[in-house]
């Protein structure tokens, strides 16, 4: 756990999966996203919680974890919680029902109020259509996966201690090209992997869309606190 500064706005609770690939700045689980935002936040992991387990087995015996995770970074202080796994909007209402203050556990979350969305996400056939009713994206948006085994994928899987970043960031506008080739109706991309914001530049600059994403979702929700405080 990362020691966050005290302020009286409380701080930025963000529960990590158990990883060990590499997290450059952007990467919701990455302690620099936040220092460069002047954001302080506390990052807890909930141990065995691998990128395996939490996208593709959706494990419900990791739940209760996520759960505990929410609760301690309540009582130590949070003011926001947020999560470092897109796939983890299947919890939403659970964890925001086990604490008193937000919880926003996917950039899925955002769908709704953006004009004609469509996602990018780590894993298409993982995404099912229940989870993305419980996150609240609206019916036929266009859902366009990473390629099945590319570089980003296949590393963040097997819980890699290297990734290529160059490659990594080529593996996503790849996958948003296709998708707003596919459906040229969409007006802006969200980004489901809260491994992706580090190459949200690079896509919105290859689609000429806006892009959005975790990242961009918490700051602006910080920003709303703060004003607040």
């Amino acid at each position: 756990m990362t020691e966050a500064r005290a302020v009286a706005g409380g701080f930025l609770g963000v529960i990590v999966l158990d990883t060990r690939f590499p997290r450059p700045p952007g990467d919701i689980g990455c302690p620099g996203t936040w220092s460069r935002a002047g954001i302080p936040a506390k990052l807890l992991t909930v141990p065995g919680a691998s990128a395996r387990r939490v996208v593709q087995a959706q494990d419900p015996a990791l739940l209760e974890p996520f759960i505990d995770a929410a609760r301690a970074l309540a009582a130590e202080g949070a003011r926001l919680i947020t999560t470092s796994c897109g796939f983890l909007a299947a919890w939403q209402a659970e964890l925001q029902a086990a604490v008193n203050l937000p919880v926003i556990s996917s950039s899925l979350l955002q769908c709704a109020a953006l004009p004609a969305p469509g996602l990018v996400t780590f894993d298409a056939a993982s995404l099912h259509p229940g989870l993305l009713r419980k996150a609240g994206v609206p019916e036929g948006t266009p859902v366009q996966g990473l390629a099945p085994g590319c570089e980003l994928q296949s590393r963040i899987l097997a819980d890699d201690a290297v990734l290529d970043l160059v490659q990594a960031q080529a593996d996503v506008v790849a996958a948003a090209l296709q998708l707003v080739s596919r459906h040229p109706q969409v007006r802006t991309v969200v980004l489901e992997c809260t491994n992706m914001p580090p190459y949200r530049d690079a896509v919105e600059q290859a689609i000429g869309r806006p892009v959005h994403d975790l990242e961009t979702l918490l700051l602006a929700r910080w920003r709303e606190l703060r004003a607040n405080v």
